[in-house]
């Protein structure tokens, strides 16, 4: 018999130092919105982007960091999936939800079959009170959430809980590539090239960036505390997918009985949530994923390939060289290698 779920299925829409030292408006005095305003913004990708503590982000991505800062309270038993964008975050998703409630749906009537993976594992920004997302407050324990965040943003009772945190990366070749298709398929309007968001990327300057950086701290916090966060690449699911599935499925506190190793439960969830079965599947192809207060997304802008190495087909390998070459000075000494 498979372990009993350790979490409840959520099905609900996808929302999702250099801070204000040369501003006098103090965080803790305003409210997010006001204080993001006080931010030094720069133009670019699709939207222009906010700089808080090194890091870049959507205006209304870190006010919804702050308010989960302030306003969202963890418990020691929440699951946090942490991704940066365009890492594998939906397969992620799918994984971890199919490995936690696997004694609850069996493959053949899974909720992955009729639901977005989006939609199963809501991302943890708040949007505000009296909204739809004070509802995972409600939630029965453990709760699984995803996030973009950075390690240093998270809410600190996360760290003090012992939360567990799963973290996936990407060679950042690939998730440049990613990044860049996503944009100019999900927001109308946007025409973004290559060389162009190759330069910003190199600088550190993309939703969520520098990539290194986010890296380096869910990294760091993995070799530190290793029973609290595991980290993932996206690689090394796509060589062993089953591995990776008995890993995560330890992890998360619910182990692969013998009888279910022996009945091949780990490929039955790899095949579940494979990209081609999601890819196949109409409410993966139709409709659409929240975005913001008002806006939305495309269901299908969420898959592309899901392949290791496309980025050669879309950057000269000069370009490929010289990023790996940032990256490797970036990640210097840490351990952490791509």
């Amino acid at each position: 018999m498979a372990a009993q779920p350790v979490v409840a299925p959520f099905m609900m829409n996808d929302p999702e130092s250099n801070t204000s030292e040369s501003s006098t408006t103090r965080e803790e005095d305003v409210l997010p919105k006001d204080f993001v305003a006080t931010l030094p913004a720069r133009e670019g990708w699709s939207e222009p982007l906010v700089q808080y503590h090194n890091y870049w982000f959507r205006p209304w991505h870190l006010e919804r960091i702050l308010l989960v800062k302030q306003a969202f309270v963890p418990r020691a038993d929440d699951i946090i999936l942490a991704t940066q964008p365009k890492c594998g975050t939906t397969w992620l998703k799918a994984l971890a939800f199919t490995i936690t409630n696997r004694s609850r749906y069996g493959f053949s009537d899974h909720p992955l079959l009729t639901h977005h993976p989006q939609h199963l594992v809501p991302f943890i920004q708040i949007r505000g009170a009296g909204t739809s997302h004070t509802d995972i407050e409600s939630l029965e324990s453990p709760r699984l959430f995803a996030t973009h965040t950075p390690m240093s943003l998270l809410p600190p009772d996360m760290r003090s809980l012992g939360c567990r945190v799963v973290y996936l990366c990407r060679d950042p070749k690939d998730t440049l590539v990613s990044r860049l298709h996503f944009e100019n398929k999900a927001f109308p309007g946007t025409n973004l090239s290559m060389d162009g968001a190759f330069s910003m990327f190199c600088e550190g300057f993309s939703p969520y960036g520098p990539f290194w950086d986010h890296c380096l701290e869910y990294w760091r916090e993995s070799v530190a505390r290793p029973d609290s966060v595991l980290f993932l690449k996206y690689e090394e699911i796509k060589s062993d997918p089953a591995q990776v599935v008995k890993k995560l499925a330890k992890f998360l506190g619910v182990p692969l009985t013998e009888e279910e190793v022996s009945f091949g439960v780990a490929r039955e969830v790899v095949r579940l949530c494979s990209f081609e079965t999601l890819t196949s599947l109409q409410v993966n192809q139709v409709g659409s994923v929240r975005h913001g207060d008002s806006g939305s997304i495309g269901s299908s802008a969420f898959y592309r390939k899901g392949e290791v190495g496309d980025w050669a087909n879309h950057m000269s390998q000069e370009m490929g060289d010289k990023l790996d070459r940032i990256v490797q000075l970036k990640l210097e000494g840490s351990g952490l290698k791509f």
